[in-house]
């Protein structure tokens, strides 16, 4: 990027009115001096490959992507990650000088990150993980974690036969277990994921019988809004190590930052009120 270009990016989806992402880079680069804007864009799916093949021509050094585009982008990208690959979906994407658009996933990073961030205490290799949901967070969330050396991973979703495929992508550290029994699953589990969108505001609730759940285990929600999760409320309650959804996002945006702005910005206080305003 030439010194009298102003470097652009931003993220697509389609709706994109709610995304947080925009606070949180714009709020980046102000607090960095960085000359740079963050643009959200509702690009509807049929117009998505000729957006993409525009932005670079028009100053863009690189965009997130968001529902409904993450597997759709990967068959535009001319190069993709590995984690990218074994995920199945991309995040971020990186205009390169060559004129290549690179693919790349960093949901997983953000989560392990937010992890580390709310429970330093944790250890991977502690015992088995409860994952709910079999969508595409989930495969983001598994593949973190098997890298991350978790033994054992307990897999519910309400549908089986996608927690079945997922086990089946991922290896034999993924046991799938029945809806109706994933309440179960908590007594074993050094930590409990919930990577639905069940209780979210305008969700329905996650309706598992939560009376499992280990006092001291780890308890962590993708679901940010509402920040307290009825699943944290209570987790919380029963003396487990809670941590929110938010900082999953803000960590996930680091590494884009840092490849289309030149610098690292860094996931404090600040960051999150700034995502929350």
């Amino acid at each position: 990027m030439s010194a009298n270009k102003i470097p652009l990016a931003g993220v697509i989806g389609s709706p994109i009115g709610h995304s947080k992402s925009p606070q949180i880079h714009q709020h980046w680069l102000k607090t960095l001096g960085l000359a740079g804007f963050y643009i959200p864009m509702d690009v509807a799916p049929e117009n998505l490959r000729d957006a993409l093949l525009m932005l670079p021509k028009m100053g863009f050094v690189g965009v997130n992507i968001t529902v409904p585009h993450k597997e759709a982008v990967m068959d535009i990208a001319d190069l993709i990650t590995d984690r990218a690959t074994l995920i199945g979906a991309a995040n971020t994407l990186i205009f390169r000088k060559d004129g290549k658009i690179h693919a790349d996933n960093t949901d997983g990073y953000g989560f392990i990150e937010n992890l580390k961030s709310g429970a330093p205490h944790w250890d991977p290799k502690s015992g088995p993980a409860a994952v709910f949901g079999a969508g595409g967070a989930s495969r983001a969330v598994l593949a973190s974690l098997l890298d991350a050396g978790v033994p054992e991973i307990l897999l519910t979703n309400r549908t089986r036969v996608r927690a079945e495929k997922l086990a089946n992508d991922f290896g034999k550290r993924i046991r799938v277990v029945d809806w109706v029994q994933a309440g179960n699953i908590l007594e074993d589990a050094t930590l409990t994921v919930n990577t639905t969108l069940l209780g979210m505001i305008g969700k329905q609730e996650l309706r598992v019988p939560l009376d499992g759940l280990r006092k001291g285990s780890i308890v962590t929600d993708l679901v940010y809004a509402p920040l307290q999760t009825k699943l944290l409320s209570t987790a919380q309650e029963t003396g487990c190590t809670t941590v929110d959804g938010l900082g999953m996002l803000l960590h996930q945006a680091v590494p884009a930052f840092e490849r289309w702005f030149g610098k690292r910005p860094v996931v404090d206080s600040a960051t999150r009120a700034a995502a929350l305003r």
